[in-house]
């Protein structure tokens, strides 16, 4: 009797098990379809073209205002690639910015899927919640045997493969990246200063955090034939923040959230509740306190902080070359400034993003009846010749290489609005597509002589780990989407309130206090969840 019990104690737990086993195996992805083995015969894995016999492939994409009137199933890039493919592209919808959510989530939610989204930027939750139930195809083995380029970059830099990594180990998507070696199209706006101002005082560009604020005082209140001049202008607080939080020794993985390493050990930091964050706060206070930053840089409009550069009232600022933007009076006499020494004797650029800048710019479905050759139409893009198709075009038809530099022809450099004419040809503008982003055939001002410049006297000083953004689960995301943005925000305007003087900084421990009380700690479990599984990738 009591080995009958026993055995059937036995076995009820063994079911108990395997329908455990079951739950977390469709959890985790088991609703993906089978793939058709004779599709993936026909798929060549290396060459061109992808099939022998033309193939149409079905995808949903973006596009920006300026290419609206364009129809993308007559561009010439797409046309060129076809005939190199035979993968023709049927782009059966193509939809601006403003309606961009409303009609993908339509399209996923209404069943009527395209075979891929391109440039239709999903977000991790999506791509998770979608990918795990079976709508969006796991791509793992897809892009390790028709994905060379892609795997290249991923093999080559780990934090890559580890911000497209999901909780249960899939991929979901394939992302816009930044070309690693570029690194000033990954810093943003960078540090500028005038030194024809500081030829007249008589001063060197600063190096620490100290002799910025002797020049923002030396020069306040200077006329030197433009007008009163303004020590530091910016069209936001943000930037300002974030170039100088590296002098405190913040961000030393780089500008990916609200943590980082913590220098005192093997954990994360909760940045803003540190003492260092409450330090950078006291100095740029002192520097708003004392009008060395224009006083409505929380509130300034675009055209104000532009017009206003483009008059040279700027001593300083943070910004994009200013011979490529602001075009104004001072604009030839700005030279970048490098990572400050902070009173800490911290030296670090921080303000960097990982080479990922959308992980879910490229999504094939489970509607899609060949998604091997959609790998490989979409890899060549994260190759060089790639890049340069898709931001350069057709060479002679679109640009010419002089120099071994490459222009646009003049028909697109000379027309009344170079982006509208861009736009009737090559597909990149205002889309940040699927593929990779190289300096050679990027034009925008990142590419700038002076811009390159900036980033080579930044480059000594960024952190040697610069992570991808942590993915997090379905549990996690819940918390984050609702307490966590509640704690982002606090931050956000507590610290324009430290800055302003609107909140005492007096005050911090109080608002350390609220930062808790709103669930700091849990915060913080879920960040160092997240982060066990981004170093196990």
């Amino acid at each position: 009797m009591k080995k009958k019990t026993l055995l059937s104690i036995v076995m009820v737990c063994m079911m108990i098990l395997l329908v455990a086993c079951s739950g977390a195996k469709e959890k985790t992805g088991s609703n993906q379809p089978e793939l058709d083995q004779e599709a993936l015969d026909k798929v060549k894995k290396t060459g061109f073209p992808i099939v022998d016999d033309e193939i149409t492939i079905k995808m949903f994409t973006a596009k920006s205002a300026t290419s609206a009137n364009v129809d993308w199933n007559d561009l010439l890039v797409w046309n060129t690639y076809r005939d190199l493919t035979n993968v023709k592209i049927d782009w059966v919808e193509q939809v601006t910015g403003d309606s961009l959510n409303e009609k993908r989530n339509l399209a996923i939610s209404g069943g009527n899927l395209p075979d891929a989204f391109f440039a239709s930027s999903l977000s991790n939750l999506d791509l998770y919640k979608y990918g795990s139930r079976g709508l969006f195809l796991e791509l793992n083995d897809l892009i390790d045997e028709y994905a060379p380029n892609l795997k290249k970059i991923m093999e080559e830099d780990p934090n890559v493969k580890k911000g497209m990594v999901f909780p249960d180990g899939k991929i979901y998507s394939m992302p816009g990246l930044r070309d690693p070696n570029f690194l000033s199209i990954r810093i943003g706006a960078r540090p500028w200063i005038n030194t024809n101002y500081l030829e007249k005082l008589k001063m060197d560009v600063p190096e620490t955090t100290e002799e910025f604020y002797e020049f923002l005082k030396a020069v306040k209140g200077q006329d030197f034939g433009n007008g009163e001049i303004v020590p530091y202008g910016g069209v936001n607080i943000n930037d300002l923040v974030g170039w100088l939080r590296g002098a405190y020794g913040l961000g030393n993985t780089g500008a990916s959230g609200l943590v980082d390493k913590d220098p005192n050990g093997d954990g994360l930091r909760f940045i803003p509740t540190s003492d260092e964050y409450k330090q950078l706060l006291e100095y740029i206070h002192k520097l708003y306190s004392e009008k060395l930053i224009e006083q409505n840089i929380f509130s300034i409009e675009w055209a104000q902080f532009m017009a206003n550069a483009s008059e040279g009232k700027y001593a300083s600022t943070m910004f994009y070359d200013p011979q490529r933007t602001y075009r104004g009076v001072e604009a030839d006499n700005y030279t970048s400034m490098s990572a400050l020494k902070g009173p800490n004797g911290d030296q670090f650029y921080t303000n960097i993003s990982s080479p990922i800048f959308n992980n879910g710019q490229f999504v094939i479905t489970k509607n899609n009846p060949n998604p091997a050759a959609t790998v490989r139409w979409m890899d060549y893009f994260y190759s060089d010749e790639g890049a340069k198709l898709m931001y350069m075009g057709v060479e002679n038809e679109t640009f010419i290489e002089e120099d071994g530099k490459y222009k646009y022809v003049d028909k697109i450099e000379n027309g009344e609005h170079r982006e509208t004419e861009i736009s009737k040809y090559i597909p990149w503008v205002g889309i940040n597509p699927p593929g990779i982003v190289k300096a050679e055939y990027f034009s925008g001002s990142e590419s700038s002589e002076k811009s390159l410049e900036a980033a080579e006297k930044i480059e000594p000083y960024i952190p040697s780990e610069i992570w991808s953004t942590f993915i997090y689960t379905d549990e996690e995301s819940k918390f984050l989407s609702a307490s966590g943005e509640d704690i982002q925000k606090y931050v956000n305007e507590m610290r324009d309130k430290f800055i302003s003087g609107d909140e005492s900084l007096d005050n911090w421990d109080h608002y350390v206090s609220e930062i808790e009380k709103m669930g700091l700690e849990k915060y913080m479990e879920i960040q160092k969840a997240a982060y066990d599984r981004y170093q196990s990738q």
